[in-house]
């Protein structure tokens, strides 16, 4: 976020490298620091799209700006019920939203979450959910919508890889058209929900057949392979919550600052909606 510098060698180093073309004209250069650009406006509107990624990058960044107090004395918050980037930036002008001045009960409520989210077990992210956010108020869903990523209770799969699995039950065998089904709960970004499917099909004990084996990962994902992706036994004892994915596989990811393992697995119940400890 600093002021560009020899060390941002290669592309997409400086925090600025993928504005938009004229985004920045008046500011005299695209090399200028986050918080140097800040210093330059009376006021400052941080628009927040609904999604839970974009939630969390909220909470982040009030977290980061909450020490510039010169800085927090400039925000406003505008809460958006849409996807602000599908729309023209001409368009979006035009919305005539509720802007709301930030104060010290956001900036509180914001670190809070965001240690939350990094903490080493989910359990400060679900304590959350107990308390009052409505000072934040896309933030509850979003923290649902994240928790239920977790691995399920019953089948070890979060829930946008069952919706994953649920496309291909459908009778999608496209991997780029299976991977839209993340756009159900709109949680995983479109490299996220690959990554997901390539796991779901590259386990010793698959939930999906990818393809040939002779291609790779990439080539089944690009479709260079003749072979189109299709559920397992296992896949669909999953889908009819009969099974555990962990039962048959080795899981190892990360949930924010929570480190998933087969001995330390965290799950979510997903009727009940409570966090169930390993």
């Amino acid at each position: 976020m600093e002021r560009r510098s020899a060390k941002h060698c290669n592309p997409g180093d400086h925090w600025l490298d993928h504005a938009r073309c004229g985004s920045l004209d008046g500011f005299g250069t695209r090399d200028i620091g986050f918080f140097e650009l800040c210093a330059k406006f009376e006021s400052i509107e941080i628009w927040a799209d609904p999604r839970p990624n974009d939630q969390l990058v909220l909470i982040w960044l009030l977290n980061l700006l909450r020490p510039y107090r010169e800085i927090v004395t400039k925000l406003s918050l505008v809460h958006a019920d849409d996807i602000i980037a599908n729309y023209a930036a001409e368009s979006v002008a035009k919305w005539k939203l509720p802007t709301f001045k930030v104060a010290e009960n956001h900036l509180v409520l914001a670190s809070r979450a965001w240690r939350a989210y990094r903490a080493q077990t989910p359990e400060p992210c679900f304590d959350l959910l107990m308390t009052d956010l409505t000072i934040l108020p896309r933030l509850r869903p979003a923290l649902i919508a994240v928790l239920e990523e977790l691995p399920d209770s019953v089948t070890g799969l979060g829930a946008t890889e069952m919706d994953l699995l649920d496309y291909v039950n459908d009778g999608e065998t496209d991997p780029r058209i299976v991977c839209n089904g993340r756009l159900i709960r709109d949680v995983f970004g479109e490299n996220d929900a690959r990554d997901a499917l390539l796991e779901l099909g590259g386990h010793p004990t698959p939930a999906l057949l990818l393809g040939d084996p002779a291609f790779t990962n990439e080539d089944r994902y690009f479709c260079r392979s003749e072979w189109k992706l299709t559920l397992t036994e296992l896949g669909r004892s999953l889908l009819a919550r009969e099974d555990d994915m962990w039962r048959h596989n080795r899981i190892y990811r990360w949930w924010g600052g929570t480190e998933l393992t087969n001995e330390r697995l965290w799950r979510w119940d997903r009727e009940s909606r409570l966090l169930i400890g390993p």
